[in-house]
């Protein structure tokens, strides 16, 4: 009974979110409540709520304070040249732009946070993505996708969790997966560069000047330009150089004055922003790589050191109290609204959890494993690590799931090592699923409906775990 309620809670909250009828929060607040009390423990609620939100508190406070020092660092320029190189990669072609955001995506998910990686990626291409009227689902669904491929670094997680569940070496996992998790992230540009080619295809491809001049050119001599019906607007130009997309009037000094215009109609670019800190750049830089450096060593818990960053980050760049106050001001909706989507996830865990729901749902799965598949259990887990793991956290994957894959495996000879990296596969779907915290940071800073988000992202990023398990196949190390 209680699996079938488990799925029942959760395909109800999955259908009310992708339709719109309830807000994330509220959905993942009122719906377990509904369902512990139809389970019959509604008197335990308070208990189970209160369980999860102290599991999630640190949570919570990493992604709080992340926010503030990875906001403050954007503030003051730190990723500016980072985003610019982008840009001029991009030239405001929507195929460029879609292959530089999962580009971008992966180099900064080397930190090894997903939190941390949506909001660099998300504040770099937001501005982009608006101004050429993109979609911007495409970006979240790109990003997290990417992600969701690079989050297997074993200072990631589920690398680290996987070992510490079967008592194997981190390395021992994840050194032989590269090949396979390139492949993924090969899957994951091709998948860009297909989703740029459609955006490109609707809208049409603009120089950066000439995506800026849109909004205010007002000439009765301006063209639709792409199919559909695209609804942008593009001033009519002679010759065959105007319809490749790549803009005929601006090289030289005239590009490199496009290119300066273009800056400072993006956002996130501004190169005359009051808040820059040129001559604390290196100061702010190192103070970055250290952060990083020290929570890939583990020195101390990860909230701890964004705590401290964020404070030393606000103290140095901006040593007046007001300056202090407008820079925290200036960052707390994003604060808000991922604590709050945090903390109201801590229930719908907390019941799940508490209930008993995910341990039946686990053992019902794993129970319903014929048992001529035993030799094959490698291949099973990988492929049941892709809808677990978004259905479910990742502790609940791989400290109650994946010993229990292990221990069927190993009475038909299959190794711990294959079933630990076959349960790696999912994750590239992982980084959508409603119980990461680090997906509402990127929904919430892209504007984006988390249902809207789901429906795009979901067959993308499953396609994407397939293709990583068809390549472990292939090279032999699943």
């Amino acid at each position: 009974m209680l699996t079938i309620l488990g799925f029942a809670m959760i395909a109800t909250f999955l259908v009310l979110i992708m339709m719109k009828k309830m807000s994330p929060i509220a959905a993942l607040v009122l719906i377990p409540a509904l369902f512990c009390v139809a389970v019959g423990k509604g008197a335990k609620l308070g208990d189970y709520v209160i369980e999860g939100v102290g599991n999630l508190a640190p949570t919570a406070a990493m992604l709080m304070f992340a926010i503030v020092y990875f906001g403050v660092m954007i503030d003051v320029g730190l990723f500016d040249p980072i985003v610019r190189g982008i840009l001029r990669f991009c030239k405001a072609d929507p195929m460029r732009i879609v292959v530089g955001t999962a580009v971008l995506a992966a180099i900064v998910s080397l930190d090894g946070d997903g939190s941390t990686t949506f909001m660099i990626t998300v504040s770099a291409m937001y501005p982009l993505y608006k101004r050429l009227k993109m979609s911007l689902v495409v970006m979240t669904g790109v990003a997290a996708t990417a992600n969701g491929v690079m989050n297997t670094l074993p200072w990631g997680g589920p690398t680290a969790r996987a070992a510490t569940a079967l008592k194997l070496d981190a390395g021992d996992i994840f050194v032989p997966m590269i090949p396979a998790l390139g492949v993924g992230l090969a899957a994951v540009l091709l998948l860009a560069v297909v989703l740029g080619r459609r955006e490109r295809k609707r809208l049409g491809t603009l120089t950066l000047d000439e995506a800026l001049a849109t909004e205010t050119v007002t000439e009765p001599e301006t063209v639709l330009v792409g199919t559909g019906g695209g609804d942008r607007t593009r001033k009519s130009s002679g010759g065959s150089g105007s319809g490749s997309g790549t803009g005929t009037g601006a090289d030289g000094d005239e590009a490199a004055d496009a290119e300066a215009h273009a800056d400072e109609g993006f956002k996130g670019l501004d190169p005359g922003r009051a808040t820059l800190r040129p001559k604390l750049y290196w100061f702010n830089a190192g103070l970055t790589v250290a952060l990083l450096t020290a929570m890939i060593m583990e020195l101390m818990p990860i909230p701890v050191l964004f705590l401290l960053g964020a404070a030393l980050a606000l103290t140095v760049n901006f040593p007046h109290m007001p300056d202090q106050r407008a820079r925290i001001a200036a960052h707390a909706d994003n604060v808000l609204n991922v604590s709050g989507m945090v903390f109201a996830a801590a229930v719908f865990t907390g019941v799940l959890s508490g209930t008993g729901m995910v341990d039946h749902m686990a053992d019902w799965l794993v129970g319903a494993i014929p048992d001529g598949m035993g030799p094959h259990m490698a291949i099973v887990t990988g492929i049941l690590s892709i809808p677990l793991t978004y259905f479910m956290s990742n502790d609940g994957f791989y400290f109650g799931v994946v010993p229990v894959l292990a221990e069927a495996g190993a009475a038909h000879g299959v190794s711990p090592l294959e079933i630990a990296r076959a349960s790696l596969v999912g994750q590239p779907l992982h980084m959508s699923s409603p119980l990461v915290p680090a997906v509402y940071v990127l929904v919430g800073m892209a504007k984006v409906e988390f249902g809207d988000h789901t429906r795009f992202t979901v067959k993308w990023a499953a396609l994407t775990s397939l293709v990583v398990l068809g390549a472990g196949l292939l090279f032999g190390i699943i």
